[in-house]
């Protein structure tokens, strides 16, 4: 009897993995959030920012972009970073100097 109830727990489990697969990438990515921490960016721009560990990255959404401009404006550049002599990295930065 205890290995009849092993099975079908199993079997369920199985069942409702299935399922969850089934319904495809789009929906396991539309329930999925990620954050960007405010903090961990040094200065953004229209196309991606740069992290304070001088590493590029492409905006995941562009509400992302909008709100790291509403909230440090000082560092939000509206203009893609490679129109900038240095991609757009600043080496010396007073806001970054000073935190």
């Amino acid at each position: 009897m205890r290995m009849d109830k092993t099975l079908i727990a199993a079997l369920i489990a199985f069942a409702l993995l299935g399922g969850a697969l089934a319904a495809g990438p789009a929906a396991i990515a539309d329930s999925v959030v990620i954050g960007i921490a405010p903090g961990s960016i040094a200065f953004g721009y229209n196309d991606g920012y740069w992290d304070r560990d001088h590493h590029w990255h492409a905006w995941a959404r562009r509400e992302d972009a909008e709100r790291f401009r509403a909230e440090d404006r000082e560092h939000y550049f509206d203009r893609k970073h490679d129109e900038d002599r240095d991609g757009g990295w600043r080496e010396s930065d007073r806001y970054w100097d000073r935190h």
